[in-house]
């Protein structure tokens, strides 16, 4: 007899939009803060978020099933990873704004996918003030987690003079410049950056080691001998004809054997995929008509441009990098 195949997979997948927004609820009414403050049974956990018995009990529930909480005789915990990122102002970072973005921008955008599916076309984002604001916080929040894992599995000890170019947060040379403090950064950002940028330098302590500069991403050429340069978040934003040019000029501002960093979400050519960069090629489309690209034709402009990828770091919870050398 031929055994069916158990629709475990296909169940999980079709109602995990069920999950997401009992965790963006949960974010939005304190739950993991409520917990991480001693309020550990339903009815504590219901007093202390202004819900009912039943809505605390339905998100605690859904919230242990996603291992985000523990639940022992009753009692609710946090798990290390909602201690770390969902406790609100105690966070190693607050991961609140991003949830808020996906639950009242990006979730509802979703419902225009079809749209997307029939057209190759972004849906409206029918944007004002406010949701720019959301926006803007949520996806620099996800940023600043990105930057954090960057700095943690990247290490450049021997660079001193680096540039930043075209990106859409400083945060990832910002990182680098903490862990070493010999280095300097050119910041070359497109014009409406630059405040954001200085924002974040002077935060950091290292305005004395950094310099801004302003041009546009897809034509700029930077003058200099750069031993590192980085291109994060850049290439999803522009065709690929840019991209290829983009790199040429990167080349032609780096000293032989500097180390170019390319952080982006990337489509695998194997067996495997990573589900991150595979969902967010959606994420990007439907959003604002960005691409996630193959990997693979991201190595070629490299190769094409005088760049010798040697690496490849996966970023837990965020995009992958490819290291590359200036040959």
């Amino acid at each position: 007899m031929t055994t069916t195949p158990q629709a475990t997979r296909i169940v999980e997948l079709a109602t995990g939009y069920m999950a997401a927004k009992q965790l963006f609820e949960a974010s939005r009414i304190g739950l993991f803060a409520a917990v991480a403050s001693g309020a550990d049974t339903v009815p504590a956990i219901a007093e202390r978020t202004g819900v009912s018995p039943r809505i605390a009990r339905i998100l605690a529930d859904a919230m242990t099933a996603k291992q985000l909480l523990t639940r022992a005789d009753g009692r609710y915990a946090l798990a290390d990873d909602a201690a770390a990122y969902l406790v609100g102002e105690g966070s190693a970072i607050d991961l609140g704004p991003f949830l808020t973005f996906l639950d009242e921008i990006s979730y509802p955008h979703w419902l225009q996918f079809g749209h997307t599916v029939d057209t190759d076309q972004p849906g409206d984002l029918q944007m004002d003030d406010a949701r720019w604001a959301t926006f803007m916080s949520g996806v620099m929040t996800y940023n600043a987690l990105h930057s954090q894992e960057f700095g943690r599995l990247v290490d450049l000890p021997d660079a001193r003079r680096a540039l930043d170019f075209g990106g859409l947060s400083a945060g990832f040379a910002l990182e680098l410049m903490k862990r070493n403090p010999e280095l300097r950064t050119t910041f070359l950002y497109a014009p409406g950056f630059e405040g954001g940028v200085t924002e974040a330098v002077e935060a950091a302590g290292v305005a004395d080691r950094a310099s801004l500069e302003t041009g546009d991403t897809a034509t700029a050429q930077p003058e200099g001998e750069y031993d590192a340069v980085f291109a994060n978040h850049v290439i999803h934003r522009f065709s690929a004809e840019e991209n290829a040019q983009i790199f040429r000029n990167l080349r032609a501002a780096a000293a032989t054997g500097a180390t170019l960093t390319v952080l982006d979400f990337f489509l695998d050519d194997d067996a495997d995929q990573r589900v991150l960069d595979a969902v967010h090629a959606g994420e990007y489309l439907v959003i604002d008509g960005t691409v996630v690209y193959p990997e693979s034709e991201v190595r070629g402009w490299l190769q094409d441009a005088g760049w010798r990828v040697d690496d490849r770091v996966e970023l837990p919870g965020s995009p992958r990098v490819l290291i590359a050398t200036a040959v």
